[in-house]
Formats: structure tokens, sequence, C-alpha cells
């Protein structure tokens, strides 16, 4: 039998149940895949997508997740990264999982290509890292629903020079049968207007390939988007912001908001 992990957040941050999850995507993708301005995105080689519940942040990653639409049988493996929210650690950790279940399914993990990111001395198998954490699991139903078969490189990203996470990207960045995609919300718990003002800085200097311009405060996943912008900027892409909102927008109160932004690298 393969090694599978375990759902951890469903039925907290989505639907547990798969008829229901499946009404929940379907919902979400419905306005992006019938807008005008979507349809006519090139496919990106690169997403920055928020992590937080799909009440929240649901609306801002099915803007780009509608972007994979006209590319969903071309892509067959997805690099995602996400921070880590509960273990402290430096580096990347892999899993030595085989397979990532959700509610939709089993993922199948690309095993040689996470053997291959073990030969790099910033990459560990440290299972800990993703046994609760949600930054990478919030995207794998969407990715069920938009893609077509496909296998999975999951990272956790801890304590690491963009430098780092860059290599680790360059190892794996593939041709047009691989994503990258990196997990990360915004701002958080500033007022509406503040996060507002906070979260336009953060994506200016995302489309502009500014790393250095990024700080702590201003995206929780600023090591693994750091280190995209580092290698971006490297080869050449090119970066825009599809959707820039905040949990003020979507389903919460305007006291205290967290920032998501949709991003693609083409």
């Amino acid at each position: 039998m393969p090694k599978i992990r375990q759902t951890a957040v469903a039925n907290q941050f989505y639907p547990g149940d798969p008829a229901e999850l499946v009404r929940t995507l379907d919902t979400l993708l419905a306005e992006p895949l019938h807008s005008v301005s979507v349809r006519h995105e090139a496919p990106p080689k690169a997403l920055i997508v928020p992590h937080a519940g799909y009440v929240y942040s649901g609306p801002i990653a099915a803007t780009a997740y509608a972007t994979l639409e006209p590319v969903r049988d071309r892509i067959r493996r997805v690099v995602l990264l996400g921070p880590s929210h509960r273990v402290p650690f430096f580096g990347l950790a892999a899993s030595s999982d085989e397979v990532f279940s959700t509610p939709l399914g089993p993922v199948p993990i690309d095993l040689e290509s996470v053997e291959r990111a073990l030969t790099l001395p910033q990459v560990r198998l440290f299972d800990a890292a993703h046994a609760k954490e949600h930054s990478l699991e919030v995207q794998l139903p969407f990715l069920q629903r938009v893609l077509d078969d496909f296998s999975l490189v999951p990272l956790v990203v801890g304590e690491a020079a963009p430098e780092s996470v860059a290599e680790v990207l360059d190892l794996l960045w593939g041709g047009p049968e691989t994503l990258i995609l990196i997990s990360s919300d915004l701002s958080h718990y500033l007022d509406y207007h503040s996060a507002q003002h906070l979260d336009a800085a953060t994506s200016a200097a995302i489309e502009a390939l500014r790393p250095e311009a990024i700080g702590h405060d201003q995206a929780c996943g600023r090591i693994p988007v750091n280190g995209l912008l580092t290698l971006a900027r490297r080869r050449g892409l090119t970066a825009k912001t599809l959707d820039l909102r905040n949990s003020g927008d979507t389903a919460g109160s305007r006291a205290q908001v967290v920032g998501y932004g949709a991003y693609a690298f083409h």
C-alpha cells in the first residue's frame, strides 16, 4: 500500500464532502472562467495563489486557477511550495508520502522529482512539516478540478534565503508540462484601508520582480514568493496581478483583514 498523507483541514478550510466540494469549486470558478479578461490570459508558467479558507480567499484563488483551463491536459506536474505555519525549521521540507489525499481522491507524488530535490542540501525529508500544514493542502482540490492527470512535488518552506528557494525551483523548472505554484496570503490583521495600501505595494514589488521590497509583514509566504521572484527575474519572466482583494471584500469584517492576491508569471 502506498504511504498516504491524509487531509488535515477538510471541513475547516474547505468542504469535506466531495459533492459539496465540487459544487463550491465550480461556483468559485464559474465567474473567472466566463470572464473575458481571464479567458484571454496566456497560460502561465507560474502562479502565486492565496491559501485561506475558501469562503475568504477562494474567489481570488479561482481567478488564478481559471487561467489553467486552456492547458488542463498539458500540465502533468505541479511543483507546489508554501510556507510552514506550524513547525519552525530551516530549509525546505519534502514528504516521504507517495500520495496526498483529498475528498476528491488521491494526488500522486512525483517521487523522482522529490528525489532530485533531495540532492540539494537545503531540502530534506521532514513529514512533520506536512502533517497539519494547510498552505499546500487547500490548493489540491482546485488543481484536481482544473487539471487532468497530474503529479505533485510538495515542498513546505521554512527559513531560507531567496536564492536557496530559487535553486530548488530552477532544478524542478521543467518545460510546459510543469507548473510552478506558490501558496501565499498577503498582509495580516490590518484594517481594511491599511491592508489595501500595503497589499498594493506588495503587488507592485511582485510585478517588478523585486524580492528585496517584500518584508516579513507583507506576505506569510514571502520566502517562497521571493524565491520565485529571484528566479523569474533571472529567467526573464514577467508578472501580472490577476486579482487583489482581502477578507473584507469577501466574507469578513473590515476592522481586521487578511490580504489575498493572485499573480501569473509568463
